[in-house]
């Protein structure tokens, strides 16, 4: 049993001061406001809850930052052409390079507020394109560095069978991704059994360009419980794909097509029309908005403030993981808004702070899109971050001023320590491993990039 104390903390009912929470076997037995601190109790100041980062794919931590060109001179540089460069790094990665990158991500998300993720992986098959031996060869990788990182995962085991809508024939660069539905079945049990501890798994059909009706059918079938997680309307070419196959935009097809409720998360789903918009909200699934890969990949805006004033869920994911930062993610949709309709805290409710409303969106949100309880709540995992209340962003400030001050003026070091299923593993705004893994990673990358 370990107990914490916080001058103050963000619980499910909103900030209480005098906070001690014990925690038990991973998990909270206890939270009680207005408590005096025990003699041994581990003293802090501001503890909020741990984030969910509901899409990533680990491995773009190794190539972020190398697609920041033009490489024909062409001004139509965009999601496509980003995406060759990605195919041509995949190609070298080996099982062990994915293991060393993907746990320098989760370094950098623990030490940024992350303490669960959802890794949409599709990286499956080996260079060549061929099974390997243990079918879940990467999963297992990626299971290691959580793992050896501490942070919780949630295995999203991505489909993948066509290069757009129709069952079109996949292209090359897409081979290391490939399955059919068998042996996509016999790889979600090998993965299942890589998962050690709280970790968890769903299914993820890649994109209505990556399978078929038929296919989306069957996937449903094999967790019938989700979290489902799928790609949908991230870019204006695949929406004019989808209504050119269909009549039908990506999510109107979701919608009428499939059976989507809460189990769902709708990655990106940034391209909506205002009733795809109002029947998502209705429908209880997650958007997975991941804003700063789609603002670096110059994606589009998604429509925020009218999903959440229709009722809608949100969860954030770092996705290409250019910049592993909770704040930045959640600061980067409001301004989006600001941006598009010139205005301030457009996300800002009566009562409620446009921080704080960021937050708990998209803390709920997350927490459902990945199939856990999230907050700091009695049978809870103990995932819990604490921020440095002498830090120039937050000194001073009480309740939600906190929030607004991490997200819109915190820069690096508000978060000083994060508790993961009742371990601490950041201390000082520093993992416990980062040294190790960090060294790994860097002699992984330059190698990499020496060929």
């Amino acid at each position: 049993m370990t107990t914490l104390w916080f001058e103050t903390a963000l619980l499910s009912h909103g900030w209480a001061d005098r906070v001690r929470v014990t925690m038990v076997d991973g998990r909270i037995a206890s939270v009680v406001a207005g408590a005096e601190p025990g003699l041994d109790d581990e003293r802090h100041s501001i503890a909020i809850p741990g984030q969910c980062n509901v899409h990533s794919h680990a491995f773009q931590r190794g190539m972020a930052g190398l697609s920041e060109h033009r490489g024909d001179g062409s001004r139509d540089d965009n999601f496509w052409s980003w995406r060759e460069v990605m195919y041509r790094f995949l190609d070298r990665l080996t099982p062990e390079d994915i293991e060393a990158i993907t746990a320098q991500a989760y370094v950098e998300m623990l030490e940024s507020g992350y303490t669960r993720v959802g890794e949409f992986h599709y990286l499956h098959n080996d260079p060549a394109g061929a099974r390997y031996a243990d079918p879940a060869e990467t999963a297992g990788r990626i299971a290691a560095a959580a793992d050896a990182t501490g942070i919780g995962l949630t295995l999203l085991p991505v489909f993948y069978a066509h290069s757009d809508f129709g069952g079109q024939p996949p292209k090359q660069g897409q081979r290391r991704f490939l399955s059919d539905l068998d042996g996509f079945a016999t790889l979600l049990d090998a993965s299942r059994a890589k998962l050690k501890g709280d970790a968890n798994m769903g299914v993820a059909p890649h994109s209505l360009r990556a399978v078929t009706g038929e296919e989306l059918a069957v996937l449903l079938e094999m967790s019938p419980t989700g979290p489902f997680h799928i790609h949908a309307a991230e870019q204006v070419k695949e929406v004019e794909a989808s209504i050119a196959f269909s009549g039908l935009r990506p999510v109107e097809w979701l919608l009428a097509n499939a059976d989507v409720d809460a189990r769902w998360c709708l990655v990106h789903a940034t391209h909506l029309t205002e009733a795809e918009t109002d029947a998502l909200a209705r429908s209880g699934a997650v958007a997975g908005l991941c804003p700063i890969t789609e603002a670096n990949l110059g994606d589009g805006i998604f429509p925020a403030a009218r999903f959440l004033d229709a009722g809608g869920a949100i969860g954030t994911g770092t996705d290409s993981n250019i910049l592993i930062d909770v704040a930045g993610e959640l600061r980067m949709i409001e301004y989006s808004q600001r941006l598009r309709d010139r205005g301030r805290n457009i996300l800002a409710v009566e009562g409620v702070s446009t921080g704080a409303r960021l937050f708990g969106q998209t803390l709920a949100g997350g927490a459902q899109a990945l199939g856990i309880t999230g907050g700091i709540v009695e049978g809870a995992s103990a995932d819990i971050v604490s921020l440095d209340a002498t830090h120039p962003a937050l000194c001073g400030r009480k309740g939600d001023l906190l929030l607004d001050g991490w997200i819109f003026s915190g820069r690096a070091g508000c978060v000083d320590g994060v508790w993961r299923h009742g371990v601490k593993v950041v201390t000082g705004g520093r993992h416990h491993a980062a040294e190790a893994i960090s060294a790994r990673y860097r002699e992984t990358v330059r190698a990499l990039l020496s060929e």
